[in-house]
């Protein structure tokens, strides 16, 4: 994922056509194929004509496809340099081997592509007491954002989830107010459902904050904060690593912006499941 063209693409997105658009995920998908492709490659791939290649180039910025491609090629030598220096490679079919470094890469990768103002705002808005968060996920990224609100109202009150079935999603989105924060992580495929409760979410005046994989995702366009991350992996399914990186910077964020308060919600939680003996002891 280059990051000066995902922030091109995002910039871009409400002006593209239907075929910029496939051309644009195709790029954002595999940067490779525009480093070392042709107009002609990247037009086959994305089923799109070589003219929508070059429209998409110009409206990104770029004096055509030769300068968009000298881009990526600079970001993606930068990007792969660490790489030559490791002591070795990873031997062919080591699958352990080859999930550590694919592992690393994607929470290095996630978390460098978070800018500090990005960060700083979506911590300040969720450490904000007096605002209602909601969390909202895919199927398949259900379980960290599970924990990841858990782990927020252990934190502050005021943190509920939207999920369930459509008679229990559509009545917690009545719910939803302006000045509240929603919190949603869908990664490619994208469900439906998120989508659609996200501008939902919107038009009822809450703040979003989208984790997701490209800028051209569907809970991308009306987010007010973007929070791409890096989702491949050497298996069959999408890593989920980097997203749950991100969701741990995010909360140690909270923490230190809350501060005595979040200090003293702990230690109520602790003092109740010491009085319930609701955890074993770790007698080491």
């Amino acid at each position: 994922m280059d990051d000066e063209l995902v922030a091109r693409v995002r910039a871009a997105s409400d002006r593209l056509s239907r075929a910029e658009r496939r051309v644009a995920e195709s790029v954002v998908a595999d940067p490779r194929a525009v480093a070392f492709g042709t107009v002609a490659d990247l037009a086959q791939r994305s089923g799109a004509s070589g003219a929508s290649v070059v429209r998409l180039a110009a409206k990104l910025g770029f004096d055509g496809f030769t300068e968009m491609q000298a881009i990526v090629q600079r970001d993606l030598a930068r990007r792969l340099r660490p790489a030559t220096e490791r002591i070795r490679s990873p031997a062919p079919g080591d699958v352990l081997a080859e999930t550590m470094h694919a592992a690393l890469d994607a929470v290095e990768q996630s978390l460098r592509a978070i800018d500090r103002p990005t960060f700083d705002r979506v911590v300040a808005a969720l450490a904000e007491p007096d605002r209602n968060v909601w969390t909202i996920a895919g199927s398949a990224s259900g379980g960290i954002v599970s924990q990841f609100a858990t782990h927020l109202a252990m934190l502050r009150p005021g943190v509920r989830s939207l999920r369930g079935d459509p008679v229990s999603v559509a009545r917690s989105l009545a719910e939803v107010g302006p000045g509240d924060v929603v919190v949603a992580l869908d990664l490619a495929r994208y469900d439906a459902w998120v989508a659609d409760s996200v501008e939902r979410c919107v038009a009822r005046g809450a703040e979003v904050v989208a984790l997701t994989d490209s800028p051209l995702s569907p809970i991308a366009s009306g987010a007010a904060s973007l929070v791409l991350v890096e989702a491949n992996t050497v298996g069959p399914f999408d890593s989920y690593v980097g997203a749950l990186a991100a969701l741990d910077a995010v909360l140690a964020g909270v923490a230190r912006a809350i501060g005595d308060a979040a200090v003293e919600r702990l230690d109520a939680i602790e003092s109740s499941w010491s009085s319930t003996q609701a955890l074993t002891a770790d007698d080491g």
